[in-house]
């Protein structure tokens, strides 16, 4: 084939074919709130067992004309492992149906590991227009694209302001916490010895509530002070915001628990960047997450080097990052 600027025109189809796949993954996550706009992960659930696509297209009642279109989603869905086809019948060549996956089992509502309003709120037409902005913030003097594309002071202003984008904001966040609950049963010996904890920053306390029934909230800015206790949690809170507030931040709590001597410490959960030993898909994620948390809040995702700083800088110096769970790392901090 025909040679382009120092390039065989094979190589440029290919490049083409990963430039469009990267391009047209933006219908990814639309598919997937397709699928849950109409209720197929919990028809499949309810169903009981594998179903098949003209069992799935009656109970949609959609019109016959897009019966094929059903079919086309769930072909893509299914590619990306989303959903499964398992043969049911050995004797009847292309008899199928639709499974679930671990990944639409998060999406069946009514669990405590539901991620279906983290899609929702991450498909909001409000907060996906944001990024067509990020040329302009870039030469701009804003702090974050919100400020750019809105002309409002912060992320948190928009929320404040918006009651309905706030209440999805607050479901996708405690569902969340709900997976994180789940996580942190294999982290016990983390809160052994406890007798108070503060869940900094933690909406409805979901992380931090786990086998209590003595809770209260209380009110105050961690900026200036925060509630003396055993331990201080820090749940995805710290990615939110930049380095010299984050220093304030673990200066607050180290002050908060200075009062424990060698007892007290901090439990961050948080992400840690490790480009070396995570699996390439969970990298681009993290990677995906740290423009988020750049362009809308003026945060950052950090690597071990960056979290090692921000500690040393608060006088924190001793750390271990104790166990990974999926995207997230647990980290214990002491004075």
């Amino acid at each position: 084939m025909a040679s382009i600027s120092g390039y065989k025109a094979s190589d440029l189809f290919q490049a083409q074919a990963h430039l469009y796949r990267v391009m047209y993954s933006f219908l990814n996550p639309m598919c997937i709130k397709w699928a849950i706009d109409l209720g197929i992960p919990d028809i499949i659930h309810n169903h009981g067992q594998a179903i098949t696509l003209s069992e799935l297209v009656s109970t949609l009642q959609v019109p016959q004309a897009k019966a094929t279109c059903i079919q086309r989603l769930m072909r893509l869905l299914v590619h990306n492992d989303i959903f499964a086809i398992l043969k049911i019948d050995d004797n009847i060549e292309g008899k199928e149906a639709y499974a679930l996956t671990p990944t639409s089992q998060l999406l069946v509502k009514g669990n405590d590991h539901c991620l279906s309003s983290m899609v929702q709120f991450l498909n909001d037409p409000t907060l996906v227009g944001l990024y067509h902005q990020l040329g302009k913030w870039t030469f701009g003097e804003e702090l974050t694209i919100v400020e750019t594309a809105l002309g409002l002071g912060s992320y948190w202003d928009f929320i404040n302001q918006n009651p309905t984008h706030l209440k999805i904001f607050n479901e996708a966040m405690e569902s969340d916490s709900h997976l994180i609950r789940l996580a942190l049963r294999d982290c016990k010996s983390v809160f052994e010895g406890l007798d108070s904890l503060v869940d900094v920053g933690g909406g409805t306390g979901n992380t931090g509530l786990t086998g209590s029934n003595n809770l209260s909230f209380v009110g105050g800015n961690m900026f200036k002070s925060i509630p003396h206790a055993d331990a201080v949690l820090l749940k995805l809170m710290l990615h939110n915001w930049s380095d010299n507030d984050c220093i304030k931040i673990l200066k607050n709590c180290k002050e908060a628990i200075s009062g424990k001597g060698k007892g007290g410490k901090l439990i961050i959960i948080d992400i840690v960047i490790n480009e070396k030993q995570d699996e390439h898909e969970m990298t681009e994620l993290k990677l995906l997450l740290d423009v988020v948390m750049m362009t809308s809040v003026n945060g950052k995702e950090r690597d071990e080097k960056d979290w090692k700083r921000l500690f040393m800088k608060a006088g924190l110096e001793h750390y271990k990052i104790f166990c990974t769970f999926g995207t997230w790392s647990l980290i214990e901090l002491y004075p």
